[in-house]
């Protein structure tokens, strides 16, 4: 049985999980009846369809968008694209370039029969499926023969918004030591309810996320990878109105890590709840069938909300994040719990806090790869006292266990970082994370001490908060600002117009194959 080096009651902490999964799974419950415009162009692209038309809308889009006028989504895509596919004798992407130029009209076909449904599409939902299996296996072929850095991976941002340039910036970060590159999608992107296509060499505070800039960076990866003798993770963003849809284009091109957060959505880009519940499922039942490891965004509340008051939210959020994951079929190992490094430096005693956190996180989630995120929200500008305070946080890191390491740079609240500051950054976490390697194993908290007590509180507030959340129902806590002091409206925010609910008729073979219920 697991010991707690916190003295946690794992009584109390299998209640806390207990009542997150009663709240994740009324959400479920919710989430089947519907389907959303994202899904079903994931759902596109999955089978095959791609490419834009002559004013640059993606294929997937205008496809989807038809139905939707039409008044025939309920059904699904899969549904109507079969039937098209019966009569027509054409191909997916053919019949797609039909609509574009006026020539089908999907409430002319005629409905064929299930059986002949599933078998015209069973060739393209079986290519999927070979396609992001390879991509899984490629990953674990060159982490069996090249290995790659040991936990806390060391996570880095690169962020000019040309992928050219990217791509030099990823390369020299990992030639310095870093094991997880993540290209920071540019502002807004996450407000589009469509996917840019194609290399991009232009946006602002990062790089749009495009399955061919997935499939450059990866491409680049690969190479500097062998060339340093390690696997390098890429990391993208799928949170936002296109979250399966940018699951199954990192899939498609073997991405390894994912930002997949609904809450985050929610509550910081005003993202309608609804519809991005139901897009997250989807995507993390994709993300789990391509081994990407999801990152939650649980560090963000800390940024609105004080960290030490405020600690229980992040708690309580992690464990019925854990829970949605759970439900999509995704393994407690590609679970990239988030949480943060975000007290005020001068809260007496703060390090201890932050450490008591850390590891009543590491200990509540034992297997989980857990997000630690580094300080922002104090940062000053003053670059001493900024590499100080990543040393701190690199400290609790290597402590406590955790699994990916987004690294704190002295220039935060300056600049975008340049090649040397990711240096610097890498170099003082290389440095620590060696010379304390095993002082987790070594030192021992105090029974009554300020740590285990600490940890122990946070840990009740978190069960009193998950049961008010409970009696409540995840939507109505979330319009009450219950994280991260931020209000939401179940009916307001972006995107509730793109969900429809479903048909008897309707099917996503892809859910039961990715979830190994089904096989094809």
């Amino acid at each position: 049985m697991q010991k707690s080096k916190l003295g946690l009651d794992f009584n109390r902490v299998a209640e806390a999980k207990r009542l997150a999964q009663n709240i994740a799974d009324k959400v479920q419950q919710h989430v089947e009846g519907f389907t959303t415009v994202t899904v079903e162009r994931t759902l596109c692209r999955l089978i095959g369809i791609d490419g834009i038309d002559a004013d640059e809308i993606p294929l997937p889009n205008i496809l989807v968008d038809e139905l939707k006028e039409k008044g025939l989504l309920a059904q699904g895509v899969l549904f109507h694209l079969a039937n098209a596919m019966l009569e027509t004798g054409l191909d997916p992407q053919q019949i797609t370039e039909q609509l574009v130029e006026g020539k089908i009209d999907f409430r002319k076909i005629n409905i064929y029969p299930e059986e002949q449904r599933e078998a015209i599409l069973k060739p393209y939902i079986k290519e999927a499926i070979a396609r992001v299996s390879a991509n899984r296996k490629r990953r674990e072929d060159y982490i069996a023969t090249m290995g790659e850095g040991s936990k806390p991976y060391i996570y880095v941002i690169v962020a000019t918004g040309n992928i050219y340039e990217d791509v030099v910036q990823a390369q020299a970060a990992a030639r310095q030591g870093a094991d997880i590159i993540a290209v920071i999608r540019t502002t807004g992107q996450s407000l589009l309810d469509y996917v840019p296509y194609g290399a991009t060499t232009e946006g602002f505070g990062g790089t749009f996320a495009t399955q061919e800039n997935f499939r450059i960076m990866r491409t680049a990866l690969n190479e500097v990878g062998e060339e340093v003798g390690r696997y390098i993770r890429l990391c993208n963003y799928c949170s936002g109105l296109c979250m399966p849809e940018i699951a199954a284009m990192g899939a498609l091109e073997g991405l390894d890590v994912m930002l997949n957060d609904a809450l985050y959505g929610i509550l910081f880009r005003d993202i309608n709840m609804q519809r991005t519940l139901i897009d997250q499922y989807f995507s993390r039942v994709i993300n789990s069938f391509a081994g990407v490891i999801i990152n939650t965004g649980e560090d963000n509340y800390l940024t609105t909300a004080d960290a030490y008051e405020e600690a229980r939210t992040v708690l309580a959020s992690d464990l019925i994040n854990e829970q949605l994951a759970l439900l999509a079929g995704l393994p407690e190992e590609q679970m990239g719990l988030g949480h943060a490094f975000e007290m005020d430096p001068q809260l007496e005693n703060g390090f201890l806090y932050e450490l008591a956190q850390a590891q009543m996180t590491r200990e509540i989630f034992p297997k989980a790869t857990l997000k630690y995120m580094p300080p922002t929200k104090f940062m000053t500008g003053n670059i001493f006292k900024g590499q100080i305070q990543n040393a701190l946080f690199n400290q609790i890191s290597i402590w406590t266990g955790q699994g990916i390491q987004l690294l704190g740079m002295m220039t935060e609240a300056i600049h975008t970082p340049f090649m040397s500051d990711r240096f610097v950054a890498i170099e003082n976490a290389r440095y620590i994370f060696n010379n304390m390697k095993n002082i987790g194993d070594e030192v021992e908290f105090k029974e009554d001490g300020i740590i285990r007590i600490r940890a122990q509180e946070v840990l009740e507030e978190a069960i009193e908060l998950l049961g008010r959340i409970e009696q409540e129902g995840l939507f109505s806590s979330l319009e009450k600002g219950i994280f991260g002091d931020v209000k939401r409206s179940k009916t307001g925010g972006k995107g509730l117009q793109g969900v429809v609910q479903k048909t008897p008729e309707y099917s996503n073979p892809f859910i039961g194959l990715m979830k190994g219920e089904t096989t094809i």
